[in-house]
């Protein structure tokens, strides 16, 4: 590895920010404007100083990234995307940060030449997705922040394209882009860069024993906050992390004060300095320089993250105390060194020509006299050209060439050096600038059914289930379409369930890490031939492998594999699945407004509001290696299963060494049993009840009640649900 390949990239979540980030060595600042970013809490830029800011990193040979890392409905997308990112791409923005395949879309489309990086939020597991990425025009993969070192050596030995991972900062619970607690709790989405973090806050905890339901009780609430991480700090394993194939090493921190982004960067350029200049073998981090790291901020000390390890309780905080020792960062601006040559001599112009890392600017001003009285002394010129001021630059070298017997008024001199610095600043900066491409680019009139969309009767429902003895409840009951099942349950239900004309979709892991197991492969295969429909699939790993072993076309997309935009289902739809999922956050007049002649909708189940490489069951009670679940309940009282998915793959013989996960489901189940007149208006293709954390008992009872009101008319039984976003979406 080359010293000009590695990037330290820091946050600035304002200009202030951005300025102690450039001062204190960063190669290049990631940064959210006025619209679309996942921190949208944060003071933010507005669109001059972003444009200030992107010259200004460019001056100092420096990148500027931009966060569009949210996910858009279709009248953003259409109406603001265009014009809010032009100003900036004519100017030089070196890359935006993108999580929906909409947006990457239209952006590749209408600003050729800005380089995409695909953002942690689009949970980048793996080689494959990360190859799919590059295919679709991606310059740089943010990698998800629970991989690996191995799983990242894995990624780089597949794609050249860059590859960026956190290094220090804070670390969510979940992983990104995989998370709807703030948004079903409380309205205020992650994806939409406003999560209320609700991880962040107590629960008592139970653990779930089996069928008799007895609990034991871990803590008092006021006591435990299990869901809250230690932040990440690396400074002792950069050199690992470099090995692995790391090229951007990401400071998390945009909501965080200009001085914690100058004291944190500070230290990291610091010793990523000292690893090239004295080598890998020589690299040590003094006691002294992580204990300021913990000082300018901590939650219950740090951690080297998930780079060395699955999970576990050494990565937790418990508790939401954030701590700072007595630091105070300095705050500093950074100064471009130039040289100069100015030539003074009686009856010529004023001549400054002024250089930059070889570029050159140049002014000539006036007409240089003869002194009358007292002639001007290089000391008086020189005082006076070194009045640099606020300006982005300061004398490495002047070199005044004069007469001895000249006058120039003052107001010559400072015309000079700002015409000069002027010429040389449009020398820097030329190369970064772009010319608007064909114009604008709009989604079509006819894009999303609208509200007139033909009302549709009897739409095909279909069945998950997560659980085989839920599936051996259901499969033979009458009026199912179809079922997503997962491997244990195909094996026993597929061909009686073929036989009856069903369509049979096996269900793959939320999470895809590491390769499918083998045996797995050979089972699919059988089961291809026995008449297995396709898959459902719920990440871009999985998707990537599948598309790759040219299944793309028996793909079920779930609503985790965002479509908020007509743009993204058209982009699915050049992939050629065989359907997406109406996205859990929509309400119903945006999801009337979308596409959905290829979507399926979920209108019954406990939503999954996180999916975590940690286990809250590991953390506080042991691992034991058993799927089972653990309570949290919250200070109203509503309580939340944890569910450990131990064998993601649900094969006999997974092997442990996979990286498990936990989905925490919602604490009451989503139902739109009284919603069927809005629904048959939408235009979806199909239906979905999603069962997971129910008795096999009360799910074929719940599916009854909901193929009696869809299909039958029948007036809906009362029953507790959550409507979700239906009604009132997601900010």
């Amino acid at each position: 590895m080359r010293r000009e390949e590695i990037e330290l990239l820091a946050p600035a979540g304002s200009y202030e920010g951005f300025e102690a980030a450039i001062g204190a060595g960063a190669d290049a600042v990631y940064v959210g404007g006025a619209a679309f970013g996942a921190r949208a809490y944060a003071k933010n830029f507005g669109e001059e100083e972003l444009l200030r800011a992107i010259d200004t990193a460019h001056i100092h040979g420096r990148k500027l990234y931009l966060t569009v890392n949210t996910l858009l409905k279709n009248r953003e997308l259409s109406e603001q995307l265009y014009d809010y990112l032009l100003p900036y791409y004519k100017k030089g923005l070196d890359a935006v940060i993108v999580q929906d395949m909409g947006v990457f879309k239209m952006i590749r489309e209408m600003f050729p030449g800005m380089h995409l990086h695909a953002s942690t939020q689009m949970t980048v597991t793996g080689p494959e997705g990360m190859k799919f990425l590059e295919e679709q025009g991606a310059s740089r993969v943010v990698t998800a922040r629970e991989l690996s070192l191995e799983e990242i050596r894995r990624m780089h030995e597949t794609s050249p394209i860059e590859i960026e991972s956190f290094i220090h900062g804070a670390l969510c619970y979940s992983y990104s882009g995989q998370c709807l607690m703030s948004s079903i709790l409380g309205g205020r989405s992650g994806n939409r860069g406003r999560c209320a973090q609700p991880c962040r806050l107590p629960y008592q905890t139970a653990l779930c024993c089996g069928e008799n339901g007895r609990r034991s009780e871990k803590r008092k609430a006021q006591e435990l906050c299990p869901l809250s991480l230690k932040d990440i700090s690396t400074i002792e394993i950069l050199t690992q992390i470099l090995e692995a194939g790391v090229t951007s090493l990401k400071i998390e921190g945009r909501m965080k004060q200009p001085g914690y982004t100058a004291g944190v960067t500070s230290v990291y350029r610091k010793y990523l300095d000292l690893l090239f200049e004295k080598g890998a073998e020589n690299y040590r981090v003094a006691e002294e320089d992580k204990r300021y790291l913990l000082d300018l901020f901590n939650r219950g000390g740090s951690c080297t993250g998930y780079y060395q390890m699955q999970n576990g309780p050494s990565m937790m905080a418990f508790s939401n105390e954030k701590k700072t020792g007595d630091v105070s960062p300095v705050l500093r601006k950074k100064k471009e060194k130039i040289q100069g040559t100015f030539i003074l001599f009686p009856g010529s112009p004023a001549i400054l020509d002024v250089s930059c890392r070889g570029i050159h600017g140049s002014a000539s001003v006036g007409e240089v006299q003869y002194a009358q009285n007292q002639p001007l002394t290089e000391e008086r010129i020189r005082s006076q050209m070194e009045k640099l001021g606020n300006t982005e630059y300061e004398w490495e070298n002047l070199e005044i060439q004069m007469d001895e017997n000249i006058f120039i008024p003052m107001k010559m001199l400072n015309e000079a050096r700002r015409e000069a610095l002027e010429s040389l600043e449009n020398e820097l900066l030329k190369p970064y600038k772009r010319e608007e491409n064909n114009g604008k680019k709009r989604l079509s009139e006819d894009a999303g059914r609208k509200a007139d969309s033909p009302k549709q009767k009897n739409l095909p429902i279909y069945i998950s289930c997560e659980e085989k003895s839920t599936a051996l409840a259901l499969y033979k009951r009458e009026g199912i379409h179809g079922m997503y099942l997962n491997a244990d349950a195909m094996e026993v239900c597929l061909d009686d369930c073929v036989s009856r004309g069903m369509e049979m979709y096996l269900s793959l892991p939320h999470i895809m890490r590491g390769e499918m197991p083998r045996e797995l492969l050979t089972r699919i295969r059988e089961w291809m031939d026995r008449g297995m429909t396709g898959f459902l699939v719920r990440n871009l790993e999985t998707f990537a492998v599948l598309r790759k072993a040219g299944l793309a076309e028996k793909c079920v997309l779930d609503h985790s594999m965002y479509t908020w935009n007509d743009e993204a289902a058209d982009f699915w739809k050049d992939q050629k699945v065989l359907r997406n999922t109406v996205p859990l956050e929509l309400n119903e007049g945006e999801i009337r407004h979308r596409d959905n002649r290829d979507s399926e909708m979920l209108i019954y189940g406990y939503l999954p509001l996180m999916i975590s490489a940690q286990c809250v069951h590991k953390n506080l009670y042991g691992c034991n290696h058993k799927e089972e679940g653990v309570t949290l309940k919250d200070r109203y009282d509503k309580e939340f299963t944890a569910k450990c998915i131990c064998n993601p793959w649900k094969t006999e013989n997974t092997d442990f060494c996979i990286p498990c996960y936990n989905i925490i489901y919602n604490s009451i189940p989503y139902g739109l049993l009284k919603e069927k007149s809005q629904i048959d208006r939408l235009g979806v293709s199909s239906l979905r009840l999603a069962f997971t954390i129910e008795k096999p008992q009360d799910a074929v009872k719940i599916y009854e009640e909901f193929r009696d009101v869809y299909r039958d008319g029948k007036n809906p039984p009362k029953r507790e649900y959550t409507k979700g976003h239906f009604k009132r979406g997601a900010e």
